[in-house]
């Protein structure tokens, strides 16, 4: 009789056809119509902005890898990622040494000295700007308008300083993008164009993004400020679809997300109500990256018999 063979592997023993590459390169396309309308409403110098991250990450990441003798994962994408978001989370105008020095912060400090793709605890775009907005406050909320580049504030600054002689944009041009802001996030349309897209490709769920932007609207509600001015406004639709959905930062868990979801729209509206600046998405998302693990642990279904293991250790 024929002997049947059968090889053992450990878990997980369902995949789908799913690769880091493929998933990278669909965050790529979906963040080209947000690109495309920060080129359309603020210019040629936002086009070299993001070129000049994406370079700037691909170039640190490659000679980091080639220095520490690991694989080049250049051609992954996840480094084309982080240098798109970080260009596009910059006012339209910075000279192009900051995409540059961002990047090389968001992957040398946050990625790879953490191990790499996957092993980072703060999302690397969100920790260059970060860096860059102590180091150099005034270049960093420096706006201006579209078109016509004249400084002006952004709606949010010019809700929490009650500058009254300073009209706000109305509904229709926050959700098209003619008002200051940082290059990528000013569209919402094109923000959300994109999030369909990933919607579709099943690369985000709607968790995260739905949780952060409601908390955002029902803190406005109960504050008695203006919810759809507070969720058009910012970097509110930008962080929740794109940044606070990163796989390797944000938990596992369906009740995970939630919960994480629920922390940043609480952070950023404290920051935004209560705090010194006007915009608290990157510093909320950046928070409860530190508390991931924690939510994981609490959330993650228990093993297959630890709940009798543990009962029988109570009953000795």
């Amino acid at each position: 009789m024929k002997e049947r063979l059968f090889s053992l592997a450990i878990s997980p023993h369902i995949s789908s056809g799913e690769t880091t590459a493929k998933i990278m390169w669909s965050v790529i396309i979906a963040l080209l119509p947000a690109s495309f309308a920060g080129i359309y409403l603020f210019g040629i110098h936002t086009f070299y902005i993001i070129l000049t991250g994406v370079i700037a990450a691909i170039s640190t990441e490659g000679l980091f890898q080639f220095v520490t003798r690991r694989k080049i994962r250049i051609f992954d994408g996840s480094a084309v990622v982080t240098g798109m978001l970080l260009a596009l989370i910059l006012p339209p105008a910075v000279p192009l040494w900051i995409p540059a020095l961002g990047s090389f912060f968001a992957i040398f400090l946050a990625k790879e000295l953490f191990g790499g793709l996957g092993h980072n605890i703060f999302n690397p775009a969100l920790a260059g700007r970060a860096i860059l907005l102590a180091s150099f406050p005034l270049m960093m909320t420096s706006w201006v308008s579209p078109f016509d580049a004249i400084s002006c504030a952004t709606p949010l600054a010019i809700v929490k300083d009650n500058l009254i002689s300073t009209p706000l944009p109305s509904y229709f041009n926050l959700f098209v993008g003619t008002r200051a802001g940082c290059l990528g996030e000013t569209s919402v349309l094109a923000l959300l164009a994109g999030s369909i897209f990933l919607f579709l490709r099943r690369i985000i769920s709607w968790q995260i993004p739905v949780t952060f932007i409601a908390t955002v609207g029902l803190f406005s509600f109960c504050s008695g400020k203006d919810p759809l001015l507070q969720i058009l406004s910012g970097g509110l639709i930008l962080g929740a679809f794109f940044m606070a959905t990163d796989y390797t930062t944000s938990p596992i868990t369906k009740k995970g997300q939630i919960i994480f979801g629920l922390g940043c729209g609480a952070i950023t509206s404290l920051i935004r109500f209560w705090g010194g600046y006007p915009e608290g998405v990157c510093y909320a998302i950046l928070f409860m990256n530190c508390l991931v693990p924690l939510i994981d642990k609490h959330t993650l279904p228990k093993r297959f018999g630890e709940k009798g293991v543990r009962s029988q250790h109570l009953t000795k």
